[in-house]
């Protein structure tokens, strides 16, 4: 433990480890306070991509736990990036929320259901049977198709639900085609969250409760890969994959001892 507390940077996954649904995961209030008093360089970089950097920023608040909107990025984020610097000025059809839409508008991608460039699929409540089959038909038609991120499912107060992946399958299936998936574990996300930070990769920890997205990015990209148990991890499942995190732990109130 002694070795994770002198990392310089923290790079956090939010849903199941720092919140569930709209509930704070105990010990969050203590791991903030303590990045703060310690003067850790952090970041919540999060697969989600349905809200902005400001509207998490507000969720925490209203869950009594203020962080300032520059320590969050999103895959919506990295995705608009990407885009805009594979091809600048380019044209998406958008199945996703409006963190999605914000990002894509700011990096000056422009909405297009006619002859867009990409089809980009995040995480919506608004997924239905017609945004399919318009996204399947563009994609056959020469759009690209892109994933803001590979999770599978996502914790939620309801139980396990579908996440951006599931929502991309019925497209690839329909299609023939393959998306690309921007966010974690992809190196595009990671060097970008490591260059937020200002820290080396071997200076830092990445945090998150899924093996199949945090901890083979941390393992991937150099950092210290630490599992917390409180999102869709259990130990069994951990067995599962043929990599491991360094530490395994309850929450991230086991941190500042």
């Amino acid at each position: 433990m002694d070795q994770l507390r002198a990392k310089k940077g923290f790079i956090c996954d939010m849903d199941g480890v720092i919140y569930f649904g709209n509930n704070l995961i105990p010990g969050v209030k203590e791991f903030v306070d303590w990045l703060y008093k310690e003067d850790k360089k952090f970041l919540f970089l999060t697969n989600a991509s349905a809200k902005t950097p400001k509207e998490l920023r507000q969720k925490l608040q209203r869950m009594g736990l203020d962080v300032d909107e520059s320590h969050f990025y999103t895959s919506a984020l990295a995705t608009a990036k990407f885009l805009s610097r594979q091809k600048p000025g380019c044209s998406a059809y958008v199945i996703g929320d409006p963190g999605l839409y914000n990002a894509l508008y700011d990096a000056g991608i422009t909405i297009n259901n006619v002859d867009p460039d990409y089809v980009v699929v995040g995480e919506t409540s608004n997924y239905n049977y017609d945004s399919i089959c318009t996204a399947c038909r563009l994609v056959l038609e020469g759009a690209k198709l892109i994933g803001t991120n590979t999770d599978l499912t996502g914790p939620t107060e309801q139980g396990i639900m579908p996440a951006c992946r599931a929502l991309v399958a019925p497209i690839e299936a329909a299609t023939g085609k393959v998306a690309y998936f921007v966010g974690k574990p992809n190196p595009l996300m990671m060097r970008t969250g490591l260059s937020k930070l200002g820290v080396h990769s071997e200076e830092a920890a990445i945090i998150g409760d899924r093996m199949d997205t945090d901890i083979v990015a941390g393992v991937e990209s150099g950092l210290d890969p630490i599992l917390v148990l409180t999102g869709v991890t259990t130990r069994d499942v951990m067995e599962q994959y043929p990599y491991r995190p360094r530490l395994v732990l309850n929450s991230v109130g086991d941190i500042p001892g």
